[in-house]
C-alpha cells in the first residue's frame, strides 16, 4: 500500500477550474494503490454525495473535505470597504483554507460552514469567517492550503511575523488537528513558504504535511486544464501559455512525492496521520419524508392508514361499482407503498395538487408512470384510469426494485410558484429547496467550446459536431461518434494539428461540469431545515438558494423531491376556457369532456393541429392525415412512435390499421397484449406484459428485465433470458418460439414508450383539440395570448386563423384589450403587446375611454383624453404604426406625421383646464379648443405600411407581403421555416419568404456580403449571402421583398440559418419554375356552366405550359390524372387568380422543374 495520500484535490466541481471528474480522482488513487483520498472543491460540497458512494463501492476511503474561503482579518459580512494604504482596492477579500471531516459531526459542520459561505458570506465567492469557523470546528481537521492560503499568503509577502500570529491562531483553535501544508510545484512563490513553513512547524510545534493542489489526473492534461481555465475568457488568450504557471498539479504518484518532499520530515507521512484520524460514516440509508400532520378528527393512527383512507374515499368517487378487479388492484397497491415505507410520499404529492386545485390552479392529468396507478388516481394526484388504459403500477413502483417513487407534475407556467409558496407555507421555507443541477461538457459542446479557445473557424468546427448523433435523447460521445460515423472519418485520419489538438483536449473535458444552474422544476421538501440534511448554495444568483446536492444525490439520500413543471399548455387552457364563460356563458370542466368527440377526431384527421400539445409538427399533422384516429389509444400509440427510432413503424402501423397490410403474431398468447397495436411493440408496459404472459415471470420481475434491455445490461439479460424461456416452456411453447419471442421483444424494448406517459400526454392533446374543434376563435386568442413573444409561434397562428377564417382584428383604440382575446367569434388584438406601449399604456387607454363614455373621435381627441405621461409620444407612435387608429383614420403616414401636433393639442387643453379650475368661480368650464387639421401627407404604400407594422408589432397582421403568392410558396417551397425542429443539415432548400432586417458588410476582399432573415407563412430563419452570390443576385434582395431563396440550411442551436446561394424574385417565379399545372376538381362541384368558364380562362391564357385535371368524388381522389392534350397555357398571375376564384385555393397545383 502506499506511504502517501493525497489530501488537497479539485474535481470538476471547482467550476471551470478542476480539470479531473470524481470516478477519475477515484481511479487515480486505486491505480496508485492509495487506500483514501481526498475531496477538497472551492467553498463547495457539490461532488460530496457522487465522491463518498462511488469511493466506498470501489474500497477506496473517501475523506470529505472542502477549499474554503475565509475572511480571517474581518467579517464575511464585509463587502468591499477593506482599502490598501495606496487607495486601491484589495484584489482578493478571502484566503484559502483546507477543512477535511473526521465524522459524522465534522461532515456537518462542513457542510454549516459551506451553507453559511453562501447564504451569509457570498461577495464572489463564498466566504466564512473566524467566528464561523469557531463556532462550526468541531470534527475538522485544518491544512493552510495552497498559496493564497491563511499563512502562506503571508509568507509569500514577506510577512514573517503576521504569519507566525495567523498560525498560533490556528493552532490555539484546532490543537493537534492544525497542520501547515507545503507544495512544491517548482515555482517562485513555492519558495518563501517550502522556507517559512518548517521554522513555524518547529517554533509552533505544529506539523508539516505535504499535498500537490490536484486539478487534474495525468502530467499530459495540463493544456487541456488551461483550455478550462479559458472557456470565459473574452481575451483570445494563446492557450499554451499556462495561466497557474505550472504543468505540474497533476496527480502524482506517491514515489514522487515522497522524493520532492524527503527533506521535509514528516510531511508525506502526516497524510497518513490526518487519514488515521478520519472515520467518517455517512448513512444514506431510510427516507426523510416531511411530517405530515394527520387532522385530529381522523381515526387514522398513522399514515398508512389515513393514506388508505383518503384513497378508499377517492375510489369511491371515481368508481360507481368498485368491481372485483378494481378491488384486487387497489389493495395489491396499498399492500405495496406501504411495505415500502411510502405512504407519507404519497400523501404530501395528493395534498399539495389537491390545494392547487382548490385554488383554481390548473394541474396535469399526470405525466411518466404514476399513471398506472390507481392509489394516484384515487388520490387525484393523476386523472387516467389505468385499468382503462391497461397501465401498469410496477412500471411506476417496483417492489423488487426498493426506489423511491417518482412523481412528477405539471401546473400552469404561470401559477407553479404559487404551489412551491403553499408547500413553503406547509412544511416552513426552511424546509423547501430548490435543487442544483450542472450543464455539461458533452461531445457537442465541448468541441465548440473547446475550438473557440484554439481559434479554430465555426464552420470548421462544425462540419464535426452537426454529424455527432443522438440516440433515445443521449448524444454520442467523442469516440462513439468517430468509431460509428463515416463522415467524421476525415476527423479520426486527419493530419491537421489544430484537429488532432481538438479532438486530443475535447477527450480530456468531455463530460466535465461547465457550470452550475437551478434546475427548471426540482424540489425537495425535508422533516428539518434542508441544510441540516444537505448542504446549500446561491449557485446561480443571490436570491435563489438550491441545494449543492443533484436531483440524482438528493434521491439517494433519502429526501423527498419533485419536480413542479411549469406546462403552458395548462395556461392556455385555463385561458380558453374563462374566454369561452365570458363568451358564451358555458361552462367547461376540461377533464369531463367526452373522449369520442367526433369534432375532435374530424380535426386530428384533418392535421389542423396547430396549437394542439404534441401533435403540432409539419410531419406529425401528415402522419394524423393517413392515420385518421379514432380514439385516445390511437393517439397515445402515436405520440409514443413519433420520435427517432420507433418512427420507422409509423408507415406499417398505419396500413395495419387500415388491413393493408396483415397483422400477423408469432404466436395466438400475443395478440391480447399486442392488438391495440396493431401486432407492434410500442410500449414498455406492453414488453412487461410479455414477459409476464409468455415468460412466466411476475409483473416485478418484468419490469427489471424491462430495465435490464433498456440499458444492455448483458449479465441480467442473460440471467433472465433463461427465466423467460423456461416460463414460457411451461406456458406450452417450444424453445424456438420462445427464444423468437425474447428476441422480439429486445429489438423493441429499446425503443417502446411509457405507455402511462403517452397516454397522460395524449390526454391533454385532445383536451386542447376539443377546444379548438368547438371553440376556436376563443382556443386560438389563448394561444397568441401565451405566445406573444415567439414571434415565430404569433406567424403560425395568425396563418391557421386565417385558414380557419377567423379575423384577427387589428389594434383598436376604440376596442381597447390589454391581451389578445376571443370576442363574437373574432380575435381581439392584445395591444400590451405591441413595442413601446406596455400594459400601464393600454390600461390608461381602457380607463380613458370608459370615463368618457363613447369613442375616441380623432388622434387629437384620443391626446386630449389620455394621461400623456403614461401614453408617451413613442407609445403613440407605436399605437399609429400598429394601426390602432384605423377605425377613425386609414391613413397611418398622415398619423404620424400629426403625433407632435397632437401632443402639443392635449397639453394646450390639459393647460387650459388647470387654468380654469382655477379662475374666480373656481368651478372648471368645458375647454372649447379647435382641433388642428391633419398634415397633407401622402399615404403609405402597403409595403411601407407593413414593414412599419412589423417593426412595432414583431409580425405582420393586417396582410403578409408573401399571402399574394401563396400557391407558388405551396409549390415550390420545400422546406417551411417555422417547421425546421428535426433539420441537422440540408442542401438544395428551396424556400420563399420576405427578407427582413437586411445588413450588408464587406468581406475580407472587401466585396459586399449580405445578412438577413426570411420571413414565410409559419415562421423565420438567419440567412446569409457571401459576395459571390450577392453580386449576382443582391439586386433582388431589399427589406420587405418577396423572395424565392436557393441555398443550404445548417442547424445553429435551437434555430437554424441559411447560406442562400440563389434568388429569384417572387413575382416571376411561377413562370420560370413550373413544369405543369395540376388542377384538382371537385365532380359535384363543377357545372356545366363553370366548365365553359373554365374552359375560356385556360384559352385566354395560352402559352407552353400543360395542364392536368385530377377529378375528386365526395372528397375522395379517383387516382386518375387527365391530361388535357389541345391545350396550354401561360402562367400568370392574372391566370392563377381567375382559376383561384372560380375552383377554389386548395384546387391548384404547380409541379416544379
Amino acid at each position: 500500500m502506499s506511504d502517501f495520500i493525497h489530501l488537497h484535490n479539485h474535481t470538476h466541481y471547482s467550476l471551470q477550474d478542476g480539470a479531473c471528474t470524481v470516478d477519475g480522482l477515484i481511479n487515480a488513487a486505486k491505480k496508485h494503490e492509495m487506500k483514501s483520498v481526498a475531496i477538497t472543491d472551492h467553498g463547495v460540497m457539490y461532488g460530496a454525495a457522487e465522491f463518498y458512494n462511488k469511493a466506498k463501492k470501489v474500497g477506496i476511503k473517501p475523506i470529505i473535505g472542502m477549499e474554503a474561503y475565509i475572511v480571517v482579518d474581518g467579517s464575511r459580512f464585509d463587502r468591499a470597504k477593506a482599502e490598501e494604504a495606496n487607495n486601491k482596492k484589495k484584489s482578493k477579500h478571502y484566503n484559502h483554507l483546507i477543512l477535511l471531516a473526521k465524522n459524522k459531526q465534522g461532515y456537518d459542520n462542513l457542510s454549516k460552514l459551506s451553507t453559511l459561505g453562501h447564504t451569509e458570506g457570498f461577495y464572489y465567492k463564498p466566504r466564512i469567517d473566524m467566528e464561523l469557523l469557531e463556532k462550526y470546528k468541531e470534527g475538522l481537521i485544518c491544512t493552510t492550503a495552497c498559496a493564497g492560503g491563511v499563512v502562506s499568503t503571508h509568507l509569500v509577502n514577506g510577512n514573517y511575523e503576521k504569519a507566525r500570529s495567523v498560525a498560533k491562531r490556528f493552532k490555539d483553535l484546532f490543537g493537534d488537528d492544525f497542520y501547515l501544508e507545503i507544495q512544491d510545484h517548482g515555482m517562485d512563490v513555492d519558495k518563501p513558504i517550502l522556507e517559512g513553513m518548517p521554522k513555524l512547524s518547529k517554533e509552533l510545534g505544529i506539523k508539516l504535511v505535504a499535498t500537490n493542489d490536484c486539478h487534474y489526473i495525468e502530467p499530459d492534461h495540463a493544456i487541456a486544464h488551461n483550455i478550462l481555465l479559458l472557456l470565459s475568457d473574452k481575451n483570445g488568450t494563446d492557450y499554451t501559455q499556462l495561466r497557474y504557471g505550472t504543468d505540474q498539479v497533476y496527480f502524482k504518484s506517491s514515489d514522487e512525492m515522497t522524493k520532492l518532499f524527503k527533506k521535509f520530515k514528516g510531511a508525506s507521512e502526516h497524510t497518513l496521520e490526518i487519514d488515521e484520524k478520519i472515520d467518517l460514516k455517512l448513512d444514506f440509508e431510510g427516507h426523510h419524508f416531511p411530517n405530515f400532520p394527520i387532522p385530529k378528527e381522523s381515526k387514522a393512527k398513522n399514515l398508512d392508514e389515513y393514506m388508505e383512507l383518503l384513497a378508499r374515499q377517492g375510489l369511491e368517487k371515481k368508481f360507481k361499482v368498485i368491481t372485483p378487479e378494481i378491488e384486487d388492484r387497489f389493495n395489491f397497491e396499498i399492500k405495496t407503498i406501504n411495505e415500502m415505507g411510502f405512504p407519507g410520499y404519497f400523501l404530501v404529492v395528493a395534498d399539495f395538487i389537491n390545494a392547487a386545485k382548490d385554488r383554481n390552479i390548473p394541474v396535469g392529468p399526470g405525466r411518466g408512470s404514476a399513471a398506472g396507478s390507481i392509489v394516484a388516481y384515487a388520490l387525484g394526484i393523476t386523472n387516467v384510469d389505468p385499468l382503462k388504459y391497461d397501465l401498469l403500477f410496477e412500471r411506476f413502483l417496483n417492489p423488487a426494485r426498493r426506489s423511491m417513487p417518482d412523481i412528477d407534475v405539471d401546473f400552469a407556467d404561470d401559477q407553479r410558484g404559487d404551489v412551491i409558496d403553499y408547500v413553503r407555507g406547509k412544511y416552513g421555507a426552511e424546509c423547501v429547496s430548490q435543487i442544483v443541477t450542472f450543464n455539461k461538457l458533452t461531445s457537442k459542446a465541448v468541441l465548440r467550446d473547446v475550438a473557440r479557445v484554439l481559434k479554430i473557424p465555426i464552420p470548421t468546427v462544425n462540419k464535426i459536431t452537426k454529424f455527432i448523433p443522438s440516440k433515445f435523447g443521449k448524444v454520442y460521445s467523442i469516440d462513439q461518434a468517430l468509431a460509428e460515423v463515416p463522415d467524421l472519418r476525415w476527423v479520426k485520419e486527419s493530419n491537421e494539428t489544430d484537429i488532432q489538438n481538438l479532438i486530443k483536449y475535447s477527450k480530456v473535458l468531455e463530460g466535465m461540469n461547465r457550470n452550475a444552474s437551478k434546475h427548471a422544476a426540482g424540489v425537495v421538501i425535508t422533516p428539518d431545515e434542508v441544510s441540516k440534511y444537505v448542504p446549500l448554495a446561491n449557485a446561480v444568483s443571490q436570491q435563489d438558494i438550491v441545494t449543492q446536492y443533484t436531483m440524482k444525490d438528493i434521491e439517494n439520500a433519502g429526501l423527498l423531491k419533485m419536480d413542479f413543471l411549469g406546462l403552458r399548455t395548462l395556461t392556455i387552457i385555463r385561458d380558453a376556457i374563462d374566454m369561452i364563460k365570458k363568451n358564451h356563458n358555458v361552462e367547461i370542466d376540461i377533464d369531463a369532456v367526452p373522449l369520442d368527440d367526433e369534432k375532435t377526431y374530424q380535426l386530428f384527421a384533418k392535421g389542423q393541429t396547430t396549437g394542439v400539445f404534441q401533435f403540432e409538427s409539419g410531419p406529425m399533422r401528415e402522419y394524423l392525415k393517413q392515420l385518421h384516429p379514432t380514439s385516445l389509444n390511437d393517439l397515445a400509440a402515436m405520440n409514443a412512435l413519433y420520435r427517432p427510432g420507433p418512427m420507422e413503424f409509423i408507415d406499417d402501423f398505419i396500413d395495419r390499421k387500415f388491413g393493408r397490410k396483415e397483422v400477423k403474431y408469432s404466436h395466438k398468447i400475443l395478440e391480447p397484449i399486442l392488438k391495440e397495436t396493431y401486432g407492434i411493440i410500442v410500449y414498455q408496459e406492453q414488453v412487461i406484459q410479455l414477459a409476464n404472459k409468455v415468460g412466466g415471470m411476475s409483473l416485478a420481475d418484468a419490469d427489471l428485465l424491462r430495465r435490464a434491455m433498456g440499458k444492455k445490461d448483458l449479465k441480467v439479460m442473460e440471467d433472465q433470458k433463461i427465466v423467460f424461456v423456461d416460463g414460457a416452456i411451461k406456458n406450452g411453447l417450444d424453445k424456438k418460439h420462445a427464444l423468437e419471442i425474447f428476441e422480439t421483444i429486445f429489438k423493441f424494448a429499446n425503443y417502446g414508450f411509457n405507455k402511462s406517459h403517452a397516454v397522460a400526454y395524449s390526454f391533454i392533446a385532445y383536451q386542447t383539440a376539443y377546444l379548438k374543434a368547438h371553440y376556436p376563435a376563443e382556443f386560438l386568442a389563448a394561444n397568441l395570448k401565451n405566445e406573444f413573444e415567439n414571434t415565430d409561434k404569433v406567424t403560425k397562428f395568425l396563418d391557421d386563423c386565417r385558414k380557419l377564417k377567423i379575423e384577427v382584428l387589428p389594434p383598436d383604440v376604440n376596442n381597447p384589450s390589454l391581451h389578445f382575446e376571443a370576442e363574437n367569434g373574432k380575435i381581439k388584438f392584445g395591444m400590451s403587446a405591441i413595442k413601446n406601449v406596455g400594459v400601464p399604456a393600454v390600461k390608461e387607454i381602457i380607463n380613458a375611454r370608459n370615463n368618457l363614455g363613447r369613442d375616441f373621435t380623432s388622434i387629437y381627441d384620443f391626446c386630449a383624453n389620455t394621461d400623456n405621461r403614461i401614453v408617451s409620444k413613442r407609445a403613440l407612435e407605436g399605437l399609429v404604426l400598429a394601426g390602432a387608429f384605423y377605425t377613425m383614420n386609414k391613413n397611418r403616414a398622415q398619423l404620424f406625421e400629426a403625433v407632435e401636433t397632437a401632443l402639443d393639442y392635449a397639453h394646450k387643453i390639459q393647460n387650459s383646464k388647470m387654468l380654469s379650475s382655477d379662475s374666480l368661480f373656481g368651478e372648471a368650464e368645458d375647454v372649447q379648443l379647435k382641433e388642428p387639421g391633419l398634415p397633407n401627407t401622402k399615404p403609405w404604400t402597403e409595403k411601407e405600411f407593413l414593414a412599419q407594422e412589423r417593426k412595432v408589432i414583431g409580425f405582420y397582421l393586417t396582410d403578409h407581403p408573401l399571402r399574394r403568392y401563396e400557391l407558388e410558396y405551396k409549390s415550390f417551397s420545400t422546406i417551411h421555416l417555422g417547421e425546421t425542429e428535426d433539420i441537422i443539415e440540408k442542401s438544395d432548400v428551396r424556400v420563399c419568404g420576405v427578407v427582413t432586417e437586411l445588413k450588408t458588410k464587406f468581406d475580407k476582399a472587401g466585396r459586399t456580403m449580405a445578412f438577413f432573415k426570411l420571413d414565410d407563412l409559419t415562421g423565420s430563419c438567419e440567412c446569409l449571402m457571401f459576395s459571390k452570390a450577392y453580386d449576382e443576385f443582391g439586386k433582388y434582395v431589399e427589406d420587405e421583398e418577396a423572395i424565392f431563396g436557393v441555398g443550404n440550411l445548417e442547424s445553429s442551436g435551437d434555430a437554424v440559418k441559411m447560406q442562400v446561394n440563389k434568388v429569384i424574385p417572387m413575382k416571376k417565379i411561377a413562370n420560370e419554375l413550373t413544369e405543369s399545372l395540376k388542377l384538382q376538381i371537385s365532380k359535384e362541384k363543377i357545372s356545366s356552366e363553370k366548365l365553359g368558364e373554365f374552359k375560356n380562362i385556360l384559352i385566354n391564357n395560352e402559352g407552353s405550359i400543360p395542364v392536368f385535371i385530377k377529378l375528386t368524388e365526395n372528397g375522395i381522389d379517383k387516382g386518375k390524372l387527365f391530361s388535357l392534350q389541345e391545350i396550354r397555357v401561360k402562367i400568370t398571375s392574372e391566370l392563377l387568380k381567375s382559376l383561384n376564384s372560380l375552383l377554389g385555393e386548395e384546387s391548384l397545383i404547380l409541379k416544379s422543374k
